[in-house]
């Protein structure tokens, strides 16, 4: 059986833990990112599920922060999902090609954090995901498959892929529109998989909230390019290191809704930026209050349906100020 690993802070110290039965079972070592952690500490942390003399706080008493830390690829699949693709304006079957981009590390954030929106974002979107954590360096081409799966990828864990659409779409800036700060809540749970537990991967289910109205709900065998090919492809293209962060892509029920029309204008060069921008926007709040607004708040949660891989519940409040402070 895997287990579930926690980075949080108390008492103004940040620390790795197990948890289990609600409470949070101390890491000794201090592991200041989570490629310490993975290459030297998770024998120690497997171990402390036995220990009943290991120091313990309340999972409910500390601050969660993003098991994942810098430095980190983040690497981003889009469009991975039939009904996002539809709703992107785009054929909704399998497409020929990945979608790979990135976003930057600094906008990891923790489970609870507040996300910031942007002051010249109007359009500020959620994607529910799920995170594969590298497990072991890859720089070189390698065949990955469900069977050799477990020696590429530690554990699996929540992010939320923020997105502002007006900047990603009508600047055509995916890593700007998608890499400010507290754009990817990510935990609170990091689950590393036992070998056995690998296939699991293939039958989560993924529930978003805005409001505790459900808006996103699928399962991971929905997928179209699954993680082994994905890894597999990854590694042709760019090394990738223990502790990195790959995005499998998000399902339907996004505030975006896009035609072939729209975004034939988004996508076209030659039309004229500011008009592009109030047309966009126009199109996409007329009768849509879907996009993320000042005071919402999104939950989200991945688990199997028998709930032995629960990677916890994200609950982040948006916010217009600038002086919040992330737990990151």
């Amino acid at each position: 059986m895997g287990i579930q690993v926690v980075r949080f802070e108390k008492d103004n110290t940040e620390k790795w833990g197990v948890l289990s039965d609600n409470q949070i079972k101390v890491v000794k070592g201090n592991y200041l990112t989570l490629s310490d952690f993975l290459e030297e500490g998770q024998e120690e942390a497997k171990k402390l599920l036995e220990d009943s003399s290991a120091e313990s706080v309340s999972f409910n008493d500390v601050t969660l922060l993003s098991p994942v830390t810098k430095p980190a690829r983040i690497v981003c699949q889009g469009a991975n999902y039939s009904t996002h693709r539809a709703e992107s304006g785009m054929e909704a079957k399998r497409p020929p090609f990945n979608m790979i981009f990135s976003k930057a590390d600094s906008s990891l954030t923790g489970a609870n954090a507040n996300i910031v929106r942007p002051s010249n974002v109007d359009l500020l979107d959620y994607e529910i995901e799920l995170g594969l954590v590298i497990g072991s360096n890859i720089n070189e081409a390698v065949e990955v498959t469900d069977d050799n799966l477990h020696e590429y990828i530690a554990g699996i864990v929540l992010t939320n892929d923020v997105s502002a659409r007006d900047i990603q779409l009508v600047q055509g800036q995916w890593l700007k529109g998608k890499s400010y700060r507290t754009f990817c809540p990510t935990g609170p749970i990091l689950y590393l998989l036992d070998q056995e537990e690998i296939s699991l991967i293939h039958d989560l289910e993924l529930n978003l909230w805005v409001n505790d109205e459900l808006r996103q709900s699928a399962n991971t065998s929905q997928l179209l390019f699954k993680p082994a090919e994905t890894m597999t492809e990854l590694s042709q293209i760019m090394d990738l290191s223990k502790g990195d962060l790959v995005l499998s892509g998000t399902t339907g029920g996004v505030a975006m809704n896009l035609t072939p029309d729209i975004l034939k204008l988004v996508s076209d060069p030659t039309f004229p930026a500011e008009e592009k921008l109030t047309t966009f926007v126009d199109n996409q709040l007329r009768g849509n209050n879907k996009y993320l607004k000042d005071g919402d708040v999104v939950r989200a949660s991945i688990k199997s349906k028998d709930s032995k891989i629960d990677l916890g519940e994200q609950k982040n409040v948006i916010t217009s100020h600038s002086l919040v402070t992330s737990n990151h």
